[in-house]
């Protein structure tokens, strides 16, 4: 799986037409029609962002981390699934945003596409600059360390 990195900030029209960053439609790994999912963050002012194959792995981490009909997993698939729309881009790389996320992140005339790796998310830039700062201030105090470890498909050698 390609990795979603970087921060690309398009032109969103009056029709709610973006242009998906062509590094990204790449990750998608769909040469043809990249198909994906756009949900509304439920934690941020943001709209997140993957393909459907990680959509599919979040279903079944679901199902398998909590009971079934738990609050917990119901939550999780209120918040996720029931608000997610799959899209395709047209010939041109393009994709109408659907109204009520582009509502959810206040995106009106710019959308900034932000890489994070098997993920991305769709901020208004002014937005992203006001998270990018406060998370940069977090690392700063809290210093975070982070274990490299073997990818499961390296450990199979």
């Amino acid at each position: 799986m390609a990795l979603f990195v970087s921060t690309y900030i398009n032109k969103v029209d009056r029709k709610g037409r973006v242009s998906v960053p062509a590094q990204f439609r790449a990750a998608l790994n769909i040469p043809a029609q990249p198909v994906f999912v756009l949900y509304p963050s439920f934690t941020l002012s943001a709209i997140e962002g993957c393909n459907v194959d990680f959509l599919e792995k979040l279903a079944d981490s679901t199902s398998t981390s909590f009971d079934l009909f738990s609050t917990e997993q119901e939550d999780i698939n209120t918040l996720i699934f029931s608000v997610s729309h799959q899209l395709t881009c047209d010939p041109d790389g393009r994709v109408v945003l659907p109204e009520e996320i582009m509502a959810h992140a206040n995106i009106t005339e710019q959308a900034a596409f932000v890489g994070k790796g098997k993920t991305f998310q769709i901020w208004e830039p002014e937005a992203l600059k006001a998270h990018t700062a406060a998370a940069r201030a977090r690392a700063m105090q809290n210093r975070p360390q982070i274990s490299l470890r073997a990818s499961p498909a390296a450990e199979e050698k």
